[in-house]
């Protein structure tokens, strides 16, 4: 199962990035302990091609009874700031920003912003895969500003201590560069040599939210216009206010300055401002800017192969994830999402390499087998994806309460072995129920309906709806009638349709409102293009059109068999990485794609089979399944391959059930 970044649905599973992180970090925890034995035996562990470097925050040792020590506090936050950008280029190093160790420290339970990072930080930076970490401390004293640096080496436990520094106050940027410059001699200059500027950036750092941060910032920016960091803080501060306009200006002001800010710091801005925009093209070329910058951090590469994976660049997405590999081999949720992307971009052998690296680095994680099921899946190995999901189940039952029972059931289904299929259905049912999900007849429902049992699927659904219209079943019903409502528009009968949608509608709750919007949506009588175009503009306000509303846009448009006008915005939500789309997003593409003549577009989206989000079958399901079948058997056809139509035929048949009237094209093709 995909974590993290490849998961384009707002169902990201938080339990299983939770456990996996739980997993990484007792890994790393033993190989640190493994290592700590070699080393007491004498022997010298073989040291990494890169040195990944952590700069943790300074300690303040100044002891002037007469001065103001928390003035200087800023100090030690800017060292490891200054530090870790002067060695982002170095060669054989990573430096670890400051801003991802941060990241994992709020996690693990934030310490306070002035807290040394020997105690506050040394935690996150082995999380963050540090195979260095360096530490360091500062005095201000009598006009004069001391600081030196220990560098530990997390393999072998030696410590390094570098030569101490001395300058003026003012010249912290010199000092914190006499340091970098003992761990590296291949430097890149610091963005700014203005003590006041650090200043104004550290402190916005350490809390964005403090009085006067605005002010502080617009005057960093001032003195030193050519510093991109304060222009990012202060385009977060109006982002966090709301004043999203405000914060495109800023960064507006900052690329304004072109080439008098630095390549890497200019993607990053451009990164923040294609969030804002939500741009999609220049989100991808910031994270490609950013990889190129600093071809050492596998962070970025990680960033790129998401973005890669959520918008279909499948081969881009391999080649970004090897990177990050490369650099970081023992990262096992990068080697999960390079087997993803191999898996997609139709390299078997990479998928099942990939995942099978995975599995030796969480050897006790019920997630490769499933992983391994899931590349198996996509590339249409029905029987290997149904074996692996069996022994996951087997061998891990409380993995999400028996998914794998329900995603080897499809698997076996897609071969067309309705009464085999139906049989490992029942074992996750029987392991929904042993954990008293309320909704388990509701499931056996939906899985009624893509088994090809249309009419039982409704007289079931509808049994569930009723009986669970009162008490804490409440959100069940409003789900139920607003599967229905869909399942009556596939099935002709859209008063039928109507009427259920506004039910679900009625019973709506925060869990159920998307889905029974989206049926109430769909209900509406017949439209032209336009006017659906109209209906879904002020569908939920507040919403980016590209998301629920495209998503609403093109179900309508494809009900109303309205293909034309579906095919672009589905081509605009698959391109973009849609989030509300859906796995079955380039089923329905290929839908638009074959009714409108585009056989060899749909030949490519249909060649791989969507796996189950990590909650099972979802309303969605029904809306590209078997209709997979019908596509693939149009394509073949077309594309001169008897043999390929005909198996598709025949397993769209066995799932297409008895009832008189499916839907459009596929009723044509009975």
């Amino acid at each position: 199962m995909r974590e993290g970044l490849l998961r384009r649905r707002t169902a990201v599973s938080r339990q299983k990035l939770a456990s996996l992180a739980l997993a990484s970090l007792a890994l790393a925890s033993l190989a640190l302990a493994t290592l700590a034995l070699l080393s007491a035996c004498h022997r010298q562990p073989a040291q990494p091609s890169l040195v990944r470097i952590a700069i943790l925050r300074f300690e303040n040792l100044g002891a002037d009874p007469s001065g103001d020590l928390t003035a200087v506090d800023w100090m030690g936050r800017a060292f490891a700031e200054i530090i870790a950008s002067e060695l982002s280029n170095a060669p054989g190093i990573y430096a670890i920003p400051g801003v991802r160790v941060h990241a994992i420290e709020n996690q693990l339970g934030g310490r306070p912003a002035g807290a040394p990072g020997i105690s506050a930080e040394r935690t996150a930076a082995v999380a963050a895969g540090a195979t260095k970490i360096a530490y360091g401390q500062y005095a201000v004293r009598g006009g004069t500003l001391d600081a030196r640096v220990t560098v530990e080496d997390q393999l072998t436990g030696k410590m390094t201590v570098l030569h101490p520094v001395s300058a003026r106050p003012a010249d912290i940027v010199s000092a914190a560069t006499a340091l970098a410059g003992q761990i590296s001699t291949h430097l890149t200059p610091y963005g700014t040599k203005n003590p006041q500027v650090v200043e104004a950036y550290v402190n916005a750092l350490e809390d964005l939210g403090r009085p006067g941060v605005v002010e502080d910032l617009e005057k960093a920016i001032g003195a030193d216009p050519n510093f991109g960091p304060t222009y990012r803080q202060l385009a977060r501060f109006k982002a966090r206010q709301n004043d999203i306009g405000g914060a495109r200006e800023v960064l507006e002001r900052a690329l304004a300055r072109g080439n008098n800010i630095p390549d890497s710091e200019r993607a990053l801005i451009q990164l923040e401002s294609a969030n804002l925009r939500n741009d999609t093209a220049a989100r991808l070329e910031a994270f490609t800017a950013l990889a190129k910058a600093d071809p050492y951090d596998p962070d970025t590469w990680r960033e790129l192969g998401a973005a890669c994976v959520a918008t279909h660049r499948y081969p881009r997405a391999v080649e970004a994830y090897r990177k990050a590999v490369a650099i970081q081999p023992e990262d096992a949720n990068s080697w999960n999402q390079l087997g993803y992307a191999a898996a997609y971009a139709g390299d078997a052998d990479t998928a099942t390499s990939a995942m099978e690296r995975y599995r030796k680095l969480l050897p006790e994680s019920p997630n490769p087998l499933d992983s391994l099921g899931d590349v198996n899946l996509i590339q249409g190995r029905l029987s290997q994806a149904e074996e692996y999901y069996r022994q996951n189940a087997r061998k891990n039952p409380e993995f999400y309460a028996g998914l794998d029972f329900i995603k080897a059931a499809l698997a076996h289904l897609m071969t067309g072995d309705v009464s085999g299929a139906d049989a490992l259905a029942q074992q996750y049912f029987d392991a929904r129920a042993a954990v008293k999900d309320p909704a388990v007849d509701y499931r056996k429902a939906q899985w009624a309906w893509i088994a090809g049992r249309r009419k039982a699927a409704c007289a079931q659904m509808q049994q569930v709806a009723g009986a669970s219209e009162t008490g804490a079943a409440r959100n069940v019903a409003a789900h139920a009638y607003a599967e229905l409502a869909m399942w009556n528009l596939m099935l002709g009968n859209p008063q039928s349709a109507s009427d259920l949608a506004r039910k679900a509608a009625a019973l709506a709750t925060p869990a159920s409102v998307t889905q029974a919007t989206l049926a109430r949506f769909l209900a509406q009588p017949p439209a032209s293009s336009a006017e659906w175009q109209a209906r879904a503009a002020v569908l939920v306000p507040g919403h980016a059109p590209s998301a629920i509303g495209n998503m609403a846009l093109a179900n309508a448009l494809l009900f109303a068999r309205q293909y034309s006008a579906a095919l672009p915005i589905l081509q605009t939500m698959y391109d973009g990485g849609n989030p509300a789309a859906g796995e079955g997003l380039p089923v329905l593409l290929a839908w638009a794609d074959v009714e409108t003549g585009h056989i060899p577009e749909a030949a490519a989206l249909v060649r791989s089979n969507p796996p189950l989000d990590d909650v099972g079958l979802t309303w969605s399901t029904s809306l590209y399944f078997p209709r997979i079948f019908y596509l693939r058997a149009v394509v073949a056809e077309k594309q001169g391959k008897p043999d390929d139509a005909r198996e598709n035929w025949r397993v769209f048949h066995a799932l297409s059930g008895p009832d008189p009237l499916i839907w459009g094209e596929e009723q044509k093709a009975r």
